[in-house]
């Protein structure tokens, strides 16, 4: 149920409505290309609307990043079909070194690694978050937040992706539409970094065992990849509606729930990050200037990633490469009870074989649950399309989101996690 108004009245579904449609459509149009000025004007409307709400307290941050990731996996994929063709002319030795950094270079991007390349190669350029804080507790000094205050984290991202061919949905729907039973029961999409992989591996295997075969595969799959992420690179930046401005319309709204009825005993911070589409650059510098303040065991995260399809699921991990799996299956689990509680439909189970702002603060020991959505063919709706327009939104799905997660952060607000090693498995009241 939402929360009681000011005046008197209940904060029905139509006033969320307004507020969801009102954020959406109003960034919808602007060119949010990673560490652009689009971005930044995203950021700079986002912090204006946060601080309109009173009691809301909003930082704009600028961070270092390096840019979006095609232009660098493109030139791992030729750097691969390089080292295949050094292999195919003889040069054993020389091809399989490159093939070898190539495989170190594509681990490092796809996996979230301490990204050595990027930070060697690519120009240093800016990005904006927005970190917007409810409940929070001064300290004397006018320091943010109380030694060990309870803190729930919810994260969206602003910016947007670019499309490509790389990311047509067509054969996934028509492998429905033929065979439903195949699709409906999945819950992990096919690994699409391992085919960057395959290549430099079967360079490897060629200089090892001398077999033309296997360098010659290694050089298609080269060009072929570098070609399909040379597409992404040169395609425009889609309007982003549901990846990812449902989950900026959710920190909008729960800002505005949380005026009517705020939680003494929890902080809430409502950050959108920037460059996520460079594969987490934004987060990684929140994480990077904030971890101070937020206690392991009394910090939790969610995470709202494409919630504008039109069914609800919840990821249990992710790994383009190997699968990790996310800290706090404790927070996940109260997340689904309290779905049930406002009965709301919730998936669970699914993992994603993208990479998303999740993975930072987890890796960090924070419980994280992160929520995204799917249509009928078990894919994000419009997932990187130019047809990600506020028109094709499923503003019920970004309403659940949010109802959802204010419901978490009463639990929070009411329950307080205890757990061996401030790590937070059980929950007492």
């Amino acid at each position: 149920m939402l929360p009681v108004s000011a005046e008197g009245g209940t904060r029905d579904g139509a006033w969320l409505d307004g507020v969801l449609h009102e954020v959406v459509e109003t960034l919808a149009p602007i060119d949010r290309t990673p560490c652009s000025p689009g971005e930044r004007a995203a950021a700079e409307w986002l912090a204006t609307r946060l601080r309109s709400v009173p009691g809301t307290e909003v930082e704009l941050e600028e961070e270092s990043s390096w840019g979006t990731f095609p232009p660098t996996a493109t030139a791992l994929g030729l750097l691969g079909g390089a080292g295949a063709a050094l292999v195919l002319g003889g040069r054993r030795a020389a091809g399989a070194l490159l093939a070898a950094g190539t495989l170190a270079g594509i681990l490092d991007e796809a996996q979230n690694g301490p990204r050595v390349l990027r930070r060697a190669v690519r120009r240093r350029r800016k990005t904006v978050n927005v970190v917007a804080r409810v409940g929070e507790a001064l300290g004397e000094a006018g320091g943010h937040g109380a030694d060990g205050q309870d803190t729930i984290v919810v994260l969206a991202h602003h910016d947007a992706p670019q499309t490509g061919l790389l990311f047509d949905q067509s054969l996934q729907r028509r492998l429905y539409e033929l065979a439903p039973r195949l699709i409906e029961g999945r819950k992990t999409s096919p690994p699409q970094w391992w085919f960057g992989l395959a290549g430099p591996l079967c360079t490897l295997g060629a200089a090892l065992r001398r077999r033309r075969g296997l360098a010659g595969a290694g050089l298609l799959m080269g060009v072929l990849g570098a070609a399909l992420l040379g597409d992404v690179w040169r395609s425009q930046t889609v309007a982003g509606a549901n990846d990812n401005l449902s989950g900026v319309a959710v920190l909008v709204a729960l800002a505005e729930l949380l005026r009517e009825r705020p939680m003494p005993r929890l902080r809430v911070l409502l950050v959108s990050c920037g460059a996520e589409e460079t594969l987490q650059d934004g987060v990684r510098a929140f994480m990077a200037r904030h971890r101070h303040e937020l206690a392991v065991g009394r910090t939790w995260f969610v995470n709202l990633d494409t919630v504008g399809s039109p069914h609800l699921v919840m990821l249990e991990g992710e790994g383009p490469v190997w699968m990790e799996e996310y800290e706090g299956t404790w927070l996940r689990d109260l997340l689904d009870t309290c779905a049930r509680r406002l009965e709301i439909p919730l998936e669970r189970g699914f993992r994603a074989r993208a990479s998303t702002d999740s993975i930072i603060p987890s890796r960090a020991g924070y419980p994280i649950a992160t929520l995204v959505s799917i249509t009928d063919w078990r894919s994000p709706a419009n997932y990187h399309l130019p047809s990600d327009v506020p028109a094709n939104l499923d503003y019920d799905t970004v309403a659940d989101a949010t109802r959802l997660v204010y419901e978490l952060a009463v639990s929070l607000a009411e329950r307080r996690p205890v757990a061996p090693g401030e790590s937070g498995q059980t929950l007492r009241s």
